[in-house]
């Protein structure tokens, strides 16, 4: 590496401290590049650690040790009403981020990677400009884009800090527990984010533009969360849009549609999880050869280049399942493709989970992907209920007919999360559905349901 009072030099430049980004900078000093990380944040991890995925699922293992205490009830076992505070609830949620963004950093070190806080900006062929940052510009031979997504609004509409209208970084801070709350989407964010504010105390109502809730889920999977919801939401309105908000000093004032009709009601608090939107509008794109889909998504090859020969990108930037695990392997692939090793992004199962009550989880085909593209395929499906102890889901194998290879794997139920990842091995190894018979899985749990 070249210092100089204003510009820098270097290998590898990868722009975002998310886990595309800190997971190609990692892989990439491993194979000898020198590598600068460029990241607007204090700290490594992105929106995933810091305000996303990590701050959901302490709340959830908090709401879900509430949910125990209430069903113990029904088994002999008394508790107390809870009390919940906030500030101390706040307190945890940040120590474990805390924790785990200091592994982060020691992590980077230990490998020589030289983190600078800023935000990056391409401004010709090999070379950003740094805003916020010790040193004016950066020299690269190559570069990774990884600098994410951020929650999708409605047209025209500005949230304020503290308002009554907020996103998913905004609900996961917590600042209060709303008598009542809309949500607005019904994907997984919408529904992990309800389900934490139902079970904390708020009356919550749902409203989903589709007519069903997950929909890149198969049906079936989704039932039972839905029989779930209806106990525990206040209301969930499927097929109907909403199509405007406006803050008020008594609330918000919620225009939607529903069976061709628009009405308008007013809601105390709203959030709005409709999805997401890459940031790529603010990184100078302008001045390379990066080209971007219609909607604002990197194009990127099977091997994480852009159409730049320079330019790699990975992660939520790209598009596709945003979740961080991909982001993750896309980020050390496109490392290793600047390494010179001939690999590429070939993965078959993905495996997604939500991680509501019940989980549901699953990886590969779907059922209805593969009625979708005419794809022959056998399904089976085992019962919970039907192992030594008392769970509620199932597990669905999906298979090819003639051979037998295992195409796709679903889950509902407890603990879906920690056995949705042998159903993705069992998918890239090619395993037969009686290969995965032929595991001996301890009785009872629910891993004999795979």
């Amino acid at each position: 590496m070249v210092m100089g009072d204003m510009e820098m030099s270097t290998d590898l430049l990868v722009i975002g401290g998310g886990p595309g980004g800190y997971g190609a900078a990692f892989r990439a000093v491993d194979l000898g590049l020198d590598v600068i990380l460029v990241e607007q944040r204090q700290r490594l991890g992105g929106l995933c650690l810091h305000a996303g995925c990590i701050p959901a699922k302490t709340l959830l293992h908090l709401t879900q040790l509430l949910d125990e205490t209430r069903r113990a009830k029904k088994m002999g076992l008394h508790f107390g009403e809870p009390e919940i505070d906030l500030a101390a609830l706040r307190n945890w949620q940040q120590q474990v981020i805390t924790s785990m963004a200091d592994n982060l950093t020691n992590l980077g070190k230990r490998r020589g990677v030289l983190v600078l806080r800023g935000r990056a900006r391409f401004s010709g062929a090999g070379a950003v400009r740094l805003e916020g940052a010790e040193i004016s510009g950066i020299k690269f031979k190559q570069a990774i884009i990884a600098t994410g997504s951020r929650p999708r609004l409605l047209p025209g509409l500005v949230l304020s800090p503290g308002g009554r209208i907020m996103d998913s970084t905004a609900a996961l801070a917590l600042t209060e527990i709303p008598k009542t709350l809309l949500v607005v989407g019904g994907g997984y964010v919408g529904l992990e984010l309800g389900s934490i504010y139902a079970s904390l105390g708020s009356r919550v109502t749902l409203m989903e533009k589709q007519d069903r809730l997950l929909a890149k889920a198969d049906a079936d999977l989704v039932a039972p969360l839905q029989a779930r919801l209806a106990e525990q939401f206040a209301a969930t309105h499927l097929a109907t849009r909403v199509e405007g908000l406006e803050e008020t000093e008594a609330g918000v004032t919620v225009r939607y549609t529903q069976g061709g009709k628009t009405t308008e009601q007013p809601a105390e608090h709203v959030l709005l999880t409709i999805g997401r939107i890459p940031n790529s509008d603010d990184l100078g794109l302008e001045h390379t050869g990066v080209s971007l889909d219609s909607r604002g998504f990197i194009k990127i090859d099977d091997q994480l280049r852009t159409t730049d020969a320079r330019i790699f990108a990975a992660g939520d930037v790209t598009g596709g399942v945003m979740l961080a695990h991909k982001a993750t392997r896309q980020g050390r692939i496109a490392a290793e493709v600047i390494g010179g090793k001939k690999v590429g992004f070939d993965v078959r199962a993905i495996p997604a989970v939500v991680y509501t009550e019940p989980q549901i989880a699953w990886c590969g085909l779907t059922e209805e992907g593969a009625r979708r593209e005419n794809i022959p395929h056998a399904v089976q499906r085992y019962l919970l209920q039907d192992s030594g102890r008392t769970m509620n889901g199932f597990t669905k194998l999906l298979s090819h007919p003639a051979d037998g290879r295992i195409l796709g794997v679903g889950l509902v139920g407890g603990d879906a999360e920690g056995f949705i990842g042998e159903a993705a091995l069992a998918i890239e190894m090619g395993a037969l559905a009686e290969d995965l018979a032929l595991v001996l899985h301890p009785y009872p749990t629910m891993a004999e349901g795979q």
